[in-house]
């Protein structure tokens, strides 16, 4: 069941075409992949997705639905690659002040934020300020807001940024949980190996155009390296 369709988006800049007739569907309950060498435009593809910027000719339903309907919003969230966070709150006053936007009596939201703290590994550097907060901290800590209010279709631009081995088991394994329990996620990330471990689907964007469309990651035999290098290096010789 498709709960994310795009359908020839084109996108254009400084009257330049940056996305050319970008198209893939994203079914529910699954991790879908957004691959892409530098430049790329990937996160464009994203916020276009989001409402965040307006492409000029656009097909895009979700959840079934023209865009991001006020309804729908409140089943999705955004994790930008470029975190904004308030340096003087806490981890547990951050997470505290962003689930103060939904409808969360005040035990139910200090049960998430605590749930929350732990799931990320955080709880020992909760009362902390953001500003004393590592570059990997401060990633976790924005992970973390953005699933308290349990989005049924999660948007991560760059998620593993800054973190080390650890923490990006931490991340997969978060990823995991969230889909088991029925969230619908599409990220992307230039490390090859942790998303070929988690991934339903991929799709491989690369100079404005889609190159690889909605392909299983199981119907890949050979090596993703090798199989995103390939597919590159033909889409130059076109």
């Amino acid at each position: 069941m498709k709960i994310l369709e795009l359908k020839n988006v084109e996108k254009y800049l400084n009257w330049n075409q940056i996305l050319f007739d970008v198209s893939f569907e994203v079914d529910k309950w699954e991790i879908y992949w957004f691959l892409w060498p530098n430049w790329a435009w990937k996160t464009t593809t994203m916020k276009c997705i989001m409402g965040l910027i307006e492409p000029e000719n656009w097909e895009i339903k979700v959840f079934w639905e023209k865009w991001l309907t006020l309804d729908s919003k409140k089943k999705v969230w955004f994790m930008p690659e470029n975190t904004y966070l308030y340096r003087h709150l806490t981890g547990r006053e951050f997470l505290r002040f962003n689930g103060k936007f939904y409808d969360f009596e005040k035990d139910e939201l200090e049960k998430r934020v605590e749930k929350l703290l732990k799931k990320v590994w955080l709880e020992k550097s909760a009362d902390k300020r953001l500003s004393d907060y590592s570059k990997w901290m401060l990633q976790r800590v924005w992970l973390a807001q953005s699933i308290i209010n349990e989005p049924k279709l999660l948007f991560l631009d760059e998620p593993m940024s800054w973190l080390d081995p650890i923490g990006r088991k931490m991340v997969k394994d978060l990823l995991l949980e969230l889909k088991d329990e029925g969230t619908t996620i599409f990220f992307n990330t230039h490390i090859l190996a942790d998303a070929e471990s988690m991934c339903d689907r991929i799709s491989i964007i690369h100079k404005w155009h889609i190159i690889v469309e909605s392909k299983k990651i199981k119907d890949i035999w050979e090596n993703l390296e090798k199989f995103f290098i390939d597919k590159i290096e033909n889409a130059e010789k076109k």
